[in-house]
């Protein structure tokens, strides 16, 4: 077999910016962190208080909880909702922002709980092909 030429239709330069692609990257970073994920899953259905998060999400830490939904508030997926009470009360929810991620980032959690198995055992066949 030799390599050959294929006629492949191309779609016509356009115009590409750098900073187009930082600007996506970043915003890909803070949707796609694991401990973002859960949280958006969390608030699909509503606003929740951090400690309901916190209970929701195993393995979370305070910090790591805290730190995640600064970083969604900061990039409007989330409202912070302080209420004048003794103790004071906040809730966390999607904004409207966050709730058209929601679906998205749902469906991403979903697959990613129903093919739990078959990836474990492309990992286990791989890391067994690669202990040789």
């Amino acid at each position: 077999m030799r390599p050959e030429h294929k006629n492949v239709p191309a779609f016509p330069p356009g115009p590409h910016l750098d900073s187009d692609c930082r600007g996506a990257a970043s915003v890909l970073a803070r949707v796609g962190d694991k401990w973002s994920v859960f949280v958006i899953m969390m608030l699909g259905d509503g606003a929740k208080r951090f400690n309901e998060i916190k209970r929701m999400i195993g393995g979370i830490s305070q910090r790591m909880l805290t730190l995640t939904l600064r970083g969604l508030e900061r990039d409007g997926l989330v409202t912070r909702t302080v209420f004048p009470t003794i103790p004071p009360r906040v809730d966390y929810e999607l904004t409207e922002l966050g709730r058209g991620l929601s679906a998205p980032v749902k469906a991403l959690g979903q697959w990613a709980i129903e093919h739990q198995p078959e990836i474990q055992r492309a990992r286990t066949k791989f890391d067994a092909r690669n202990e040789s």
